[in-house]
């Protein structure tokens, strides 16, 4: 499960840099983003629900 939500943010974390790279894909770079801060937050709530 850890291995996939590091594959997610590290895609997210690319999507995002391309949609600021090209200046037409603007929209990319913010659902890059969104999508990252998604996925840390659901990571982050699983792990800690987990230790306990």
């Amino acid at each position: 499960m850890l291995i996939l939500l590091i594959v997610l943010l590290v895609l997210w974390l690319i999507v995002a840099i391309v949609g600021f790279a090209v200046e037409g894909l603007m929209w990319i770079a913010i659902v890059g983003i969104v999508l990252f801060v998604g996925t840390a937050a659901i990571g982050f709530v699983r792990r800690r629900a987990l230790r306990r």
